[in-house]
């Protein structure tokens, strides 16, 4: 993934030239990580593009900024709309998209009240994140040295910068080893999440997942993928996942805005099953995409579609 700098970025209600979007280096963030942000996807359909579960990104990015104390200078309706402006500003069918809230320049020091909240939203053209294969083949994937972080020391339900230097360590773990991603146990060793994705097993016929209390990301994949399970009749549980169980499920798959559904097809060079994408993983897929891509109708309302927007002004300048 490359960006492409030709394009435009939202920043604090303006929309400016991708690089002329700055910050100053002293800024707060850059110096104590002190930032929430989104990641969403709007996807190509048939009939034009569309974010998926809009409302339920843009609410998680409030819920994730009241937790850090940052009050957010719009509305999730201006946000809302400040994304569907970058999207149109850019002319994109489809793309990934980054909301970013984070506290700017004026003072250092621990406390960041002196610091303005700034917010910038950009989008740009994202494939698939665990590789183009990754969703039919699957990925090997190891469990990791590094553990989450305990509920009591920094907040997993929330989407913020700081918590993304733990998921480094636990990536440049498993890349420099020969995987494509690592498995995380909370600090109790049970299952936790992947760096940036949340983590499902099939095990006779049910479909597991750590729920909250192991310190993950209340994933919107995630719940999607509970909504269609239940749906087919494939009972959903939320409970505490032993390392060895992972090794022994029927399947395992990762979930994720950039992930979607990728599976799992070995633990540690131990083989998942026999090392090809489950049934159930695979039925998960095709429900999800058939609704996202608008082969089916949007039964859950998941997709909102981007608005036509002829009268996008762009600034010269952050200002």
């Amino acid at each position: 993934m490359s960006f492409d700098n030709s394009g435009y970025i939202w920043f604090n209600g303006k929309l400016v030239k991708w690089d002329e979007a700055q910050i100053h280096v002293l800024s707060h963030v850059v110096n104590y990580g002190s930032s929430v942000f989104e990641g969403q996807r709007c996807y190509k359909t048939s009939d034009g593009p569309a974010c998926f579960r809009m409302a339920e990104h843009v609410s998680r990015l409030f819920d994730s900024a009241k937790i850090y104390r940052m009050e957010i200078p719009f509305t999730p309706e201006e946000i809302t709309e400040g994304i569907f402006s970058t999207i149109s500003a850019n002319n994109m069918d489809e793309c990934y998209i980054r909301p970013l809230v984070f506290r700017g320049y004026n003072s250092l020091g621990v406390d960041p009240r002196p610091c303005p909240i700034d917010v910038v939203i950009a989008v740009w053209k994202w494939g698939k994140y665990l590789g183009p294969e990754a969703l039919e083949k699957g990925v090997s994937v190891c469990v990791s040295s590094w553990n989450r972080m305990a509920p009591n020391t920094l907040p997993a339900i929330a989407k913020a910068g700081a918590n993304y230097m733990n998921g480094q360590l636990i990536k440049l773990e498993a890349v420099n080893n020969g995987y494509a991603e690592g498995i995380a146990l909370d600090v109790n060793g049970f299952v936790s999440e992947g760096s940036g994705e949340n983590i499902f097993i099939v095990r006779g016929g049910k479909l597991i997942t750590p729920s909250l209390c192991y310190s993950i990301l209340p994933g919107i994949t995630r719940d999607s993928v509970m909504q269609l399970a239940r749906e087919m009749g494939i009972e959903v549980v939320e409970e505490g996942i032993s390392r060895g169980a992972l090794y022994i499920a029927d399947e395992v798959f990762f979930t994720g805005t950039a992930a979607e559904i990728t599976p799992i097809n070995s633990i540690d060079k131990i083989k998942i099953a026999d090392g090809m994408r489950g049934p159930i993983t695979r039925k998960l897929q095709d429900a999800y995409f058939d609704i996202i891509e608008r082969r089916v109708p949007d039964r859950f309302n998941w997709m909102t579609a981007v608005p036509v927007n002829d009268n996008a002004v762009v600034e010269s300048n952050v200002g």
